[in-house]
């Protein structure tokens, strides 16, 4: 279903096409008028798609035909991007004026979730669990109930009581979704316990020795969440190996939506959760759809909403999703079309999504729709964090400007809030206030987004054997690296080579070797993202940076080299980069030199360098930065080369997020941050953990005429 962003692409291409830089270098290459006709041949196509993708639903021709429509349209983005990529190249030759960011407004940020189950569900479940059997030292306790019910959600309330936490020294929650693989699942069972270390080389035997050793006389309570698995063996198999060590009373607590699987693993009778009832669902729908007290303005909306509610079985993920979808719908022709979609009549269709969450996206706008299809590669129940969404959005997604003072950040932040605001996404957890923030799908959600993404946003094991021929963007679900080096190299042949994304779903799970690296860089010429920050391989690979990188526009790596600085000509062909991220390089001590060429780039992070001495001087010439993140640097003192009266007043003409953290040898802030042009975009600033900076500075923090939020965390010893 794909085939629906052919006019997300559409409009992607036309905007790049009437770029002025664009047109220049078309002039200077002798192919202005080929340029002119791509445009208004795209132009004449966009108009008849809206109409095309509204059919494709019930016409397989259309559907067919926008599928290669949409390749086409990638194709011409390719030859675009040669274009954008000669113009940005001689930029950095010429080196002309930097560009300062303009202010915008920072997006508010809405939470959106909360439990709706009463008290006593949840005592009740408490109350199982702090009871102690006679017969066994490990029991099971299911909750059944259908998709959207809340299951998670109560389970959690649950996991995080105190009475439950005071109860059980260890506790674990293990997301098991669709794969019951007994071995992938004693892994994430010890990654709950152990997070850092590494069992991706561990054979079964190991493994189980592990497990045997971490629960052997403890009182654990693990959750399974989510489980599908109708194979008995296979949970005997699990179950013997957890019924092992466990002391008396330990609880394993099981979420399903099939009655069937809470038979085969429960030894406690299964909780079932029935729907709301009707009028709690109808209070859910008033706050979702009406501000305070509106409700009563609108008796007709009420009226039909009540007819809606009815339609929602008492879920209450349905009952969100159309109380957010109409909340800025006030027209009753909307309300009545959503009471009497034909949607209804296909109840819990053949794909298993909720017609309320289907109807949902349907009102989503294009780019929308795109934004949240590239969530699909994310695992389900993983933590996103809006920082790396926002970067995958920026490389893969129709991101563009409506007003002359939105950045893309600033237009990503509010897609995220839309989608927060339809329900979309929930569980938001502010994780520095202001700068960074994560939250959740709800499994449903998720199903809904890769049922309309693939085949271009498709998720693979190295095992995978029917791979989609229109695969655009590709996840990695794989836990573990495969033994020998020429499987995976032989998997990448599987796919075609017009790949854009390359991204790995679990933690501690990246390329072992330059060679499948290369591979990647050398067969997918128009990458837009790769993604490899759990990489393990001595060294980068020539083949970053060199120009078949062109297009490369997001790229997170880790590395066990020491310096970088022989990677100067590669970076000089990174034109194209807007985030980029370092992390966990624990022999690192010096960075790129040529990184003043990177004049697109946006954000740049760097984590965890333990021997990272200090930071080239050239970074203060990256005019676009606009966010700039160092931590966990314990012997970085800051610039080489930083001597007083050497500021430039040209540095970061764009700079708004800092954050500082982790930082033992910094003495003092650097002088670019108080002399430069930073104090007249700087939006947030933040230090912590930085024991030797014990105040700030009396003068200069008054130059900071666009400072919003400050947060200075002083250490005293």
């Amino acid at each position: 279903m794909a085939e629906s962003f052919a006019f997300g692409i559409a409009n992607r291409v036309l905007g790049k096409l009437a770029s002025a830089i664009i047109q220049e270098v078309g002039l200077a290459w002798g192919v202005k008028s080929e340029l002119e006709d791509l445009r208004d041949t795209s132009s004449a196509i966009r108009a008849v798609l809206l109409d095309a993708e509204e059919k494709q639903a019930t016409n397989h021709q259309i559907r067919d035909w926008l599928g290669k429509l949409k390749d086409a349209f990638y194709d011409a983005e390719d030859i675009v991007d040669e274009f954008e990529y000669e113009a940005l190249r001689r930029q950095v030759v010429a080196r002309g004026s930097s560009t300062v960011k303009q202010e915008g407004d920072d997006p508010l940020l809405r939470p959106s979730f909360r439990c709706y189950w009463k008290d006593d569900e949840k005592e009740s479940i408490i109350g199982l669990l702090k009871q102690s059997s006679d017969s066994e030292n490990v029991s099971v306790i299911p909750i059944v109930g259908i998709g959207g019910l809340g299951k998670t959600t109560l389970a959690k309330l649950v996991y995080n009581d105190e009475r439950v936490v005071d109860h059980f020294p260890i506790k674990m929650w293990v997301c098991v979704s669709d794969e019951f693989d007994v071995e992938k699942l004693i892994k994430k069972i010890l990654k709950e316990k152990k997070p850092d270390e590494n069992y991706g080389d561990f054979s079964m035997e190991q493994l189980q020795t592990c497990l045997r050793n971490e629960l052997h006389g403890k009182k654990f309570l693990l959750v399974f969440d989510d489980v599908w698995n109708e194979d008995r063996e296979k949970w005997l198999k699990l179950k013997d190996l957890l019924m092992d060590g466990g002391a008396n009373g330990s609880k394993i607590f099981v979420t399903t939506r099939k009655k069937s699987v809470a038979s085969i693993m429960g030894s406690f009778p299964m909780h079932e959760l029935k729907g709301l009832s009707e009028e709690d669902c109808l209070s859910i729908f008033v706050k979702c759809a009406f501000k305070d007290g509106e409700d009563k303005q609108y008796p007709n909306l009420l009226k039909i909403g009540e007819q809606i509610v009815q339609k929602c079985g008492g879920v209450p993920l349905a009952v969100r999703s159309l109380g957010s979808l109409l909340n800025a719908k006030k027209d009753e022709h909307d309300w009545v079309s959503i009471r009497e979609s034909e949607i209804w009549k296909l109840e819990q269709d053949r794909d298993g999504i909720m017609v309320a969450l289907r109807l949902s996206y349907y009102d989503l706008p294009h780019h929308l729709k795109q934004c949240l299809a590239l969530c699909s590669l994310f695992p389900k129940d993983c933590v996103i964090r809006a920082q790396v969404l926002i970067s995958f959005w920026m490389a893969q997604c129709p991101i563009q400007s409506w007003g002359k003072n939105e950045t893309m950040e600033d237009i990503c932040e509010t897609n995220i809030n839309e989608l927060l605001s339809r329900s979309f996404f929930q569980y938001v957890e502010e994780m520095i206030p202001g700068v960074a923030y994560n939250f959740k799908m709800h499994d449903l959600v998720h199903d809904l987004a890769m049922f309309f993404a693939q085949p271009e946003y498709f998720t693979v094991s190295f095992q995978s054997k029917n791979i989609p021929i229109r695969i655009q963007h590709v996840a990695f679900s794989d836990d573990y690296w495969p033994k020998e080096e020429y499987e995976a190299l032989r998997f990448l042949e599987k796919l075609n080579s017009s790949i854009r994304s390359v991204y790995f779903q679990m933690e501690n799970m990246g390329p072992s070797s330059k060679s499948f690296v290369r591979a990647c860089t050398l067969r997918f010429k128009c990458i837009w993202m790769l993604e490899f920050s759990e990489s393990s391989f001595e060294a980068l690979p020539n083949s970053i940076g060199i120009g078949s990188m062109i297009s490369l526009r997001t790229l997170y790596i880790t590395t066990k080299q020491k310096d970088l600085s022989k990677k100067e000509k590669g970076s000089k062909c990174l034109n194209s980069l807007q985030h980029l991220g370092i992390f966990y390089c624990h022999n690192l001590e010096f960075l790129f030199k040529g990184m003043e060429s990177l004049i697109a780039l946006r954000m740049l992070q760097i984590n965890n360098y333990p021997n990272l001495i200090s930071l080239p001087p050239n970074i203060k010439f990256l005019t676009k930065l606009e966010v700039l993140l160092i931590g966990g640097c314990r012997k970085l003192e800051f610039m080489d080369g930083e001597a007083e009266g050497q500021e430039d007043v040209q540095s970061f003409g764009s700079l708004r997020i800092l954050r500082f953290y982790n930082l033992p040898q910094l003495v003092a802030l650097p002088r670019w941050l108080l002399c430069g042009t930073t104090s007249n975009t700087l939006h947030q600033l933040r230090i912590s953990n930085c024991p030797n900076i014990r105040a700030l500075p009396e003068t200069g923090l008054q130059k900071f005429t666009r400072l919003q939020k400050l947060k200075f965390d002083i250490v005293l010893n």
